[in-house]
């Protein structure tokens, strides 16, 4: 039993999403999705429509917020999004009080990890110019594995570290 200056610790790793949860990019994805889907000459989503794929790989994410893009345009539509992102990607900072809870959760002990619809080479850029390398133990990204909502992100980051869901 743990004394009582020692927090009890219910779960041994925690796995965040990026975008929008511990990074406050939201609103530079939406303009970023409608500004993509302008230059191609798509119906250009609403607020709401291009928030909403948030989180998901990028071209599953553009051919959901922009339906009639034909699908030949994709890499130029995908280009295009990276584009914009990157023009107001130096300007996003994490949330208020998200360092600060990464470092708490790290001194009780926990793995924490991020598990993204970012590609491997966005997430890096931003832990790096954040310096923010060695916050997480590990990470997995949509052009690594299965991106969201399957679940072999979560899985992928349990078995490196061998731990089994609901295992308490």
């Amino acid at each position: 039993m743990p004394d009582s200056d020692t927090p009890t610790r219910r779960f041994d790793l925690i796995a965040f999403d990026w975008d929008g949860t511990l990074y406050d990019s939201t609103a530079c994805i939406v303009r970023s999705i409608q500004e993509a889907v302008r230059d191609v000459g798509g119906t250009v989503p609403s607020d709401a429509d291009a928030a909403w794929v948030i989180g998901m790989a990028l071209e599953p994410a553009l051919a959901k917020a922009a339906p009639d893009v034909p699908v030949e345009k994709y890499p130029e539509l995908g280009n295009r999004y990276r584009y914009h992102y990157l023009q107001h990607h130096d300007d996003l900072n994490l949330f208020d009080g998200a360092l600060s809870m990464l470092e708490d959760l790290r001194r009780r002990g926990h793995l924490l990890a991020v598990a993204t619809g970012k590609s491997r080479r966005g997430l890096d850029h931003v832990l790096e110019s954040r310096e923010l390398h060695g916050v997480f133990d590990g990470s997995r990204t949509a052009d690594e594995t299965a991106g969201k909502p399957h679940p072999q992100m979560l899985n992928e980051l349990m078995e490196q570290w061998a731990l089994r869901p609901n295992a308490r």
